[in-house]
């Protein structure tokens, strides 16, 4: 593979931010630096990257250790080889455009109401009930699973989504011992953000459960319906005074991120070939959440399936910029674990595909040596 892995995620990110930028000045509008729920996205990204690092360093050092004497120098030894200032600065890299990337999608979404006034609600609800042959889809789930035990536990699985992308994130940069499949994954998340925003600006809307509410008033108290009347509550008050609040407006359904976001992880551990067990979880997710984001009025059936489409095209787009095979097919040549150069990459003729190295005390063939 040619050229730098981490180059195109850093330029989404910079053209991103820019137009994040521009729209601000544009608009007359505050940029805002959005917390989670569990703080903001510059504390909990590092931090979440830190506990990853130590996950992977401790038990190769406790390993490597005879006694306790010996755990400080074998802790040593296992970053002096797994984690040069290089690594170190990749994996930073790719935090970084990841969190400008993101930060600039909440921004951008949140200008939306100001940029169009428009709404296209309607035409997204008679496209669902085309597809529905004239039911309303939520209303078809409430009716299948029920409003009781199923409300709560599709709430949890929507919630989940919080903790899923910083966690993959993370993965990524920190136990893949493929640094240029790390940032095909950190790019394929960038361009998520990224094409997710332009998908708001395209066709705006609101979403079934604050177009149809009659439709959802069955379903019980959870996390989700808080959630939703907090962003709610949010839209309000940016809508109406934008600079006397550090809350950004964070309502628009097509198309689907949710969505998006899982089927690029699922499809991602697809074409790289992470373990059965993995591929299925991640899929099984996937429909887990398609089911929420409809149960709840979230979103049309129509922005889940395009939330899938720009799934796809994220990760067929980061394939080709880190250099990967696009094309659907088998799963990618997985390598093993390899000295990488300052950008990230093996020097040239390093490790042949069919040779056997030594990771720790455990020799594996090349084809099957792990990335996540």
């Amino acid at each position: 593979m040619r050229g730098k892995p981490y180059a195109f995620a850093v330029a989404v990110a910079v053209v991103t931010g820019a137009a994040t930028v521009a729209c601000a000045l544009i608009l007359d509008k505050p940029l805002r630096d959005p917390d989670g729920v569990a703080g903001p996205s510059y504390i909990r990204l590092p931090v979440i990257l830190g506990v990853f690092f130590l996950i992977d360093l401790i038990p190769r050092a406790i390993r490597r250790s005879s006694s306790t004497r010996g755990l400080w120098a074998a802790t040593r030894s296992v970053v002096h080889e797994r984690w040069p200032w290089h690594r170190v600065r990749l994996a930073l890299t790719g935090m970084g455009a990841f969190y400008i990337t993101y930060v600039s999608y909440r921004n951008l979404k949140s200008y939306l109401p100001f940029a169009r006034d428009d709404l296209l609600d309607e035409w997204l609800g008679r496209a669902d009930s085309i597809l529905f042959l004239g039911a309303d889809p939520a209303v078809v789930l409430h009716f299948l699973l029920g409003t009781g035990v199923a409300a709560h536990f599709l709430s949890f699985v929507y919630a989940s989504y919080l903790v899923f992308v910083p966690i993959t994130l993370a993965a990524a940069l920190v136990w893949n011992r493929n640094i240029s499949l790390g940032f095909w994954y950190v790019t394929a998340l960038c361009l998520n953000w990224t094409l997710g925003a332009l998908s708001y600006y395209v066709v705006p809307a609101l979403g079934p459960v604050y177009v149809e509410e009659a439709n959802f008033r069955a379903l019980p108290e959870t996390g989700v319906s808080a959630l939703q009347d907090a962003l709610w509550n949010s839209r309000i008050t940016v809508m109406f005074a934008p600079w006397d609040t550090g809350s950004v407006h964070g309502v628009a359904a097509f198309a689907s991120l949710h969505v998006s976001v899982v089927f690029t992880a699922a499809y991602f551990a697809y074409r790289v070939g992470l373990p059965r067990a993995v591929r299925i979880g991640l899929w099984t997710y996937l429909g887990l959440t398609v089911v929420a984001t409809v149960y709840f009025g979230w979103h049309y059936v129509v922005d889940d399936i395009f939330g899938a489409a720009l799934g796809w095209i994220s990760v067929v787009l980061g394939a080709i910029a880190t250099g990967h095979d696009w094309r659907h097919g088998p799963p990618a040549s997985r390598e093993p674990e390899q000295q990488t150069s300052s950008a990230g990459l093996p020097p040239q003729g390093a490790l042949p595909s069919q040779s056997r190295v030594a990771t720790d005390d455990l020799i594996l063939p090349a084809d099957h040596s792990e990335h996540a």
